[in-house]
């Protein structure tokens, strides 16, 4: 099973969007796909039409003890399954704290949990904190989203020094093993500039950092598209809103993209299963 974590700090970057569609398109290719909610906010949940009551099992429950991956798993299509979030899921961080091991809970679930998949998507919250860190914990893989300005860029070497912390403390399999570029306008000079310079950044790093060597700057843009910003409000993914627009093309070249990866494990380049 690949787990990739969808990570950034900086919120408006595409993240939600990004996680949610590409573990859609994944399911559209036939992969069986858990998609797991993070965020307190719960966007993801949302974005997907599921939206938690009182006495339903979400990601909260699982992280404090009182419920399984199983329990608390929705199944949206035949190929696609959500763990969902709500904003209880925002006093983890604090009822977690004092926890021995607080770092390790969810990687313990994902392998009590009796269901394989062929890949797992994590929505992380826009932070670095427990939840984040459980995250990067539980998976093999990060998936960076940015958007192409230079905001963007603002906070990004933090972020990296996160992963790469975590990377040799506490799980040294995990990699930057993906760089996406979304809400992209391919009319701006400033987008091309941006974009160059981060492939460059990226490609400079690879020589000296081990956790992101090997990592892929997808050549897919997700470009900016109003029906991406409309189908959370239905609670479907893009291809089920607006699977002939830019935004359903756009996410499911980068599925085929991460298909044909390869992915770097235990200083071994394999090419995943497509």
């Amino acid at each position: 099973m690949r787990s990739i974590a969808v990570i950034n700090q900086k919120g408006g970057v595409g993240k939600t969007t990004s996680s949610v569609n590409l573990a859609a398109a994944l399911a559209n290719t036939g992969k069986r796909v858990c998609l797991m909610d993070l965020d307190p906010q719960a966007h993801a949940s949302l974005h997907l039409g599921i939206s938690a009551v009182d006495g339903d099992a979400t990601m909260y429950e699982v992280l404090c003890g009182e419920a399984s991956l199983e329990q608390a798993r929705r199944v949206v299509t035949s190929n696609l399954s959500v763990v969902p979030a709500n904003l209880d899921l925002a006093a983890a961080e604090l009822e977690l704290a004092g926890e021995v091991g607080r770092e390790m809970i969810l990687r313990d679930r994902v392998e009590d949990d009796s269901e394989k998949f062929d890949y797992m998507v994590l929505d992380c919250p826009p932070s670095l904190g427990v939840l984040t860190v459980n995250a990067l914990v539980a998976v093999g893989e990060v998936f960076l989203p940015l958007q192409p300005h230079f905001l963007a860029l603002h906070g990004l070497s933090k972020l990296l020094r996160t992963i790469e912390v975590v990377s040799r403390r506490l799980n040294s399999d995990l990699r930057l093993s993906g760089v996406m570029l979304c809400m992209y306008d391919s009319n701006t000079r400033l987008a091309a500039e941006v974009s160059n310079d981060l492939d460059e950044f990226f490609q400079a790093g690879q020589n000296g950092r081990e956790f992101f060597r090997g990592a892929k700057f997808f050549d897919t843009r997700v470009r900016r598209n109003i029906r991406l910003a409309e189908a959370p409000s239905f609670g479907k993914s893009i291809f089920d809103y607006a699977p002939e627009s830019n935004g359903a093309t756009d996410y499911l070249a980068l599925a085929e993209e991460v298909l044909q990866q390869e992915c770097v494990k235990n200083g071994q380049v394999v090419r995943a299963a497509a």
